[in-house]
């Protein structure tokens, strides 16, 4: 029997299975499309760094998603916003604000850089301070590494139930103020940064200082006074402890320690260079022309070189110095007022051949 023959079957079938491939290479297409999109929005580079421009953003304490996204784009770091706070918005970055410093690298995608700043992994500063006078003038230095202001670290510097629990006071705030290079969280707090300080300090005064402490009769705040002269007198670090051991010889000779410095700050005039005799009348304690012994405190944070001076004098006859007339920074230093003067004599004249008179 002969089978029946139907026109266009075999067409319908064709047609419906090109339909199918069509639609499926569509769907590819779509879904190629939405991985590739949503790659390159949560992977591609959306961080923009032009060479030598600052690499991290600060995120301050209460900050919003708006605070960061002004210091973002204040920067030009953010290459595409929209993808930015797209991605923000999908992690709920932006109700979890961590405050810090953040560190950002030049090709960094909306993902890296969302997970860092939502993590709150932030980076460490390097905090540094030296050649420092007063305490307002540590707070000023201090307040620009970190996020803590100046007027918060002055006020705590003269808080006296706090300073108490440290175990200082105002006057002998600068024994627990070791200058160094410390790594912080930008985001400290000034009570988390004088605690630091404090607990610094006790590792530097225990690395076998403190028995230096016994052997010279001192106690830590006339070691940090004495290492502020020295200071004052040299940036030599290979004659400090010489000059220290003229100003311990004189101590214990029972002399005054007469140290030009001391009536520089006492005036408060730190352009002084040279003493005149009329700046020895000053009616204060930092007169050390008029007044027996060591200052009340510091006239200056000093380095750690010139605290170790200070804890390891030299042993010498010397109880005299004066600058060199070479004017190297160097001193000469003499045992007896007759040598003495010779040396000064000389440094006098090179002072007036300079026309240096005040």
């Amino acid at each position: 029997m002969k089978q029946s023959y139907h026109p266009g079957y075999g067409g319908r079938k064709t047609k419906k299975k090109s339909r199918k491939f069509w639609w499926l290479f569509i769907l590819i297409l779509i879904l190629s499309g939405s991985i590739w999109y949503a790659y390159q929005l949560l992977y591609s580079t959306n961080v923009y760094i032009v060479k030598d421009q600052e690499k991290y953003i600060d995120i301050p304490t209460g900050s919003d998603f708006e605070d960061v996204k002004k210091s973002l784009y204040s920067k030009g770091y953010i290459i595409h916003r929209k993808d930015f706070e797209l991605v923000a918005k999908l992690k709920k970055y932006d109700l979890a604000i961590k405050p810090g410093r953040y560190i950002l690298s030049p090709e960094m995608g909306n993902m890296e850089l969302i997970d860092k700043l939502r993590s709150g992994n932030q980076d460490p500063v390097k905090v540094t301070f030296n050649s420092v006078r007063f305490a307002d003038q540590l707070a000023g230095r201090i307040a620009t590494q970190i996020e803590a202001d100046s007027l918060s670290l002055i006020l705590l510097m003269k808080d006296t139930a706090f300073l108490d629990s440290m175990g200082v006071d105002p006057s002998s705030l600068f024994t627990i103020m070791i200058p160094n290079t410390y790594e912080f969280y930008w985001n400290t707090t000034a009570r988390q940064f004088i605690s630091r300080m404090k607990s610094e300090s006790d590792k530097f005064w225990s690395d076998g200082r403190e028995e230096k402490l016994k052997n010279l009769n001192l106690n830590k705040l006339e070691v940090m006074t004495l290492a502020s002269i020295v200071e004052k007198e040299t940036n030599k670090n290979d004659e400090k402890a010489r000059i220290a051991g003229v100003y311990v010889n004189r101590l214990k000779n029972g002399w005054l320690l007469e140290a030009d410095p001391t009536l520089v700050f006492a005036h408060g005039n730190f352009a002084i260079k040279r003493v005149l005799n009329i700046y020895k009348e000053i009616d204060s304690p930092y007169n050390t022309y008029k007044n027996p012994g060591l200052p009340p405190g510091p006239i200056c944070l000093p380095s750690v070189s010139s605290i170790d001076a200070a804890l390891s004098p030299e042993q010498h006859t010397y109880m005299f110095f004066c600058a060199k007339e070479d004017f190297s920074g160097y001193h000469s230093f003499a045992a007896t007022l007759d040598q003495h003067n010779v040396n000064a004599w000389k440094y006098q004249q090179a002072l007036n051949k300079r026309r240096i008179m005040k």
